[in-house]
C-alpha cells in the first residue's frame, strides 16, 4: 500500500512515519491549480461555498495527485493499486461518517483500493481571504443550473439544448496539460456567447495538474479519477447558491455505460466517468454531506447520433460541430508535426463520434489524422473494434448481461439495453465500411 500525506497550507506540520511521500498542495513545485486565483472576481459573485464542498474539492485534488503518482505497472497485477491518503478537512465528522462511501465510490471509479484517514483543520489564509471577498460583494449571482463544458461534442450539445430553454446557466470547464483541450474550450465558449448573447461571466475554466517531481520520476497516464476532480470544481460553485441546483453532465448513453468492445478495453482507455452506478454513489455522498446539488445526465438513454439528430438548435450545431474535440489524445499529432491539436480518428471516442455524425448527417467534415486506420496501432484498434461488433452481432452475450459488465445496473434495464443496442448499431454501420 502506498501511503501519502496531504497538506493544504504551510502551517500544517502533520507527518506520518514511513509514509511514501508528502504532497503540499500549497507548493507550486508540486501542484498547479487555479481555483482560488484565476477566477477571483467571478468567485466573489457566488456567495459562500459550503465547508463540505471545499473539502470535496481538496479531496478530489489529492486523489488526482495520487492517481498520477502511483504507477499501475509497478503493482503485482500491473493494474490495481492500494492507496491510503491522510487528508485534513473542515467537516471531519461528516467525512468520517462517509469514509466508507467515499472509498467505495473511488474504488469503483478507478479500479483501485482507496483508504482515507482524516484530520481536523481550519480555513487557510487563502480561503479566509476568498470568504471575506465574497462577503464584501453586495451583488450575488445565483444561476438556475450549472453545466459541465469540456469542449467535446456531447457537452456542446448539452449547452445548446439547455440554452434553448434557459439562459441563466453557469458553465464549468477544466483543462490540464497539453493544448488539445483548452483551444477547443475557448472556441466553444466564444461560439455560445455570440449565438445566445451570453456573458463571459457565466463561464468558469479551471486548471489543475500535479507537477512531475523530476525528469526521472514516472507519472501514471490512466487518470481515471480526473472526472471526480472535474466535477468537484462545479460542485463547489453550486454549493454557494445554498439551494437545490441541478448540475448537468452531458454524455451519451453508450459511452456512459462503459461497456468494453473487447477485453482490450478493460484497461487504461476505459472510463466510468458517468456510469450510473458511480453517479449514484456520488449523488449519495453529496446528499450525506449536505451539498444541494442534483447530478443529471439528460442523455443517459440517447446515443451520440441521437443527440446530434435531436439537438434543439440543429443549424447552429451543424455549422460548428467540426470545432468540438472528442479525441482521447488530441495532442499526439504534434509528434507527426501537426501544427494544431486534432482527432486521431481511430480511438474509441473518435469512432463513436464518427459513427454518430454519419448517423445524423451521412457525412462527417471533421478533420481526422487517420480515418482509414493506416498508422501505427490503428489497424490493431480496428481489428479489436470489429471483433467486439462481431460478438455483439452474434449475440454471444445478452444485452441485459452486457450492460452489467462495467458495473451494476438495477433500474431501467430495458432503457439501458435499448441505448446499448442502438449505440452498437451506430458503430457497426461505420466499422462495416472497413476491412480489418
Amino acid at each position: 500500500m502506498k501511503e501519502i500525506v496531504c497538506r493544504i497550507h504551510n502551517d500544517d506540520n502533520f507527518t506520518k512515519e514511513n509514509s511514501d511521500f508528502t504532497v503540499d498542495l500549497f507548493s507550486k513545485a508540486q501542484y498547479h491549480y487555479t481555483f482560488w486565483d484565476k477566477n477571483k472576481r467571478k468567485l466573489y459573485q457566488c456567495g459562500q461555498f459550503s465547508n463540505a464542498a471545499i473539502d470535496l474539492l481538496y479531496v478530489s485534488l489529492m486523489v488526482y495527485y495520487a492517481d498520477r503518482r502511483v504507477i499501475r505497472m509497478q503493482e503485482d497485477d500491473a493494474w490495481t493499486r492500494q492507496i491510503k491518503l491522510y487528508i485534513p478537512v473542515l467537516e471531519i465528522d461528516k467525512w468520517n461518517e462517509n469514509k466508507k462511501l467515499l472509498e467505495k465510490m473511488l474504488s469503483f471509479l478507478s479500479g483501485d483500493v482507496w483508504t482515507f484517514e482524516f484530520r481536523k483543520r481550519e480555513l487557510s489564509p487563502k480561503e479566509e481571504k476568498a470568504r471575506s471577498g465574497m462577503q464584501r460583494q453586495k451583488k450575488k449571482y445565483q444561476p438556475k443550473a450549472i453545466c459541465m463544458l469540456s469542449g467535446g461534442l456531447d457537452s456542446f450539445i448539452g449547452a445548446i439544448d439547455i440554452l434553448n430553454e434557459e439562459k441563466d446557466v453557469w458553465f464549468v470547464g477544466h483543462y490540464g496539460g497539453g493544448k488539445g483541450v483548452i483551444s477547443y474550450q475557448k472556441n466553444v465558449i466564444n461560439k455560445l456567447v455570440a449565438q445566445y448573447k451570453l456573458s463571459f461571466e457565466q463561464f468558469f475554466n479551471f486548471f489543475a495538474a500535479p507537477v512531475k517531481p523530476d525528469k526521472n520520476t514516472p507519472m501514471e497516464d490512466t487518470t481515471r479519477t480526473r472526472s471526480f476532480m472535474f466535477f468537484a470544481h462545479a460542485i463547489i460553485l453550486g454549493s454557494a447558491t445554498d439551494k437545490d441546483t441541478t448540475l448537468y453532465i452531458p454524455e451519451n448513453g453508450l459511452i456512459s455505460l462503459n461497456i468494453p468492445l473487447t477485453n482490450t478495453r478493460l484497461g487504461s482507455s476505459s472510463t466510468r466517468t458517468t456510469h450510473p452506478y458511480y453517479m449514484g454513489l456520488l449523488q449519495q455522498l453529496l446528499v450525506n454531506l449536505g451539498i444541494k446539488i442534483k447530478l443529471y445526465n439528460p442523455y443517459q438513454f440517447k446515443t451520440k447520433g441521437e443527440m446530434i439528430a435531436e439537438c434543439k438548435d440543429p443549424v447552429f450545431l451543424k455549422a460548428n460541430i467540426s470545432d468540438t474535440m472528442s479525441c482521447s489524445h488530441p495532442d499526439l499529432g504534434r509528434y507527426e508535426r501537426d501544427a494544431h491539436p486534432s482527432h486521431c480518428g481511430n480511438c474509441l471516442p473518435c469512432i463513436i463520434r464518427r459513427a454518430a455524425i454519419e448517423y445524423a448527417y451521412q457525412n462527417d467534415t471533421s478533420t481526422y489524422r487517420d480515418k482509414d486506420f493506416q498508422r501505427a496501432g490503428a489497424s490493431h484498434n480496428l481489428r479489436s473494434f470489429k471483433l467486439g461488433i462481431r460478438d455483439y452481432t452474434n449475440n454471444k452475450i445478452d444485452a441485459a448481461l452486457s450492460i452489467q459488465i462495467s458495473g451494476p445496473i438495477i433500474n431501467n434495464i430495458d432503457s439501458y439495453c435499448g441505448v446499448y443496442k442502438r449505440g452498437m448499431n451506430e458503430l457497426k454501420s461505420l466499422l462495416d465500411k472497413y476491412n480489418g
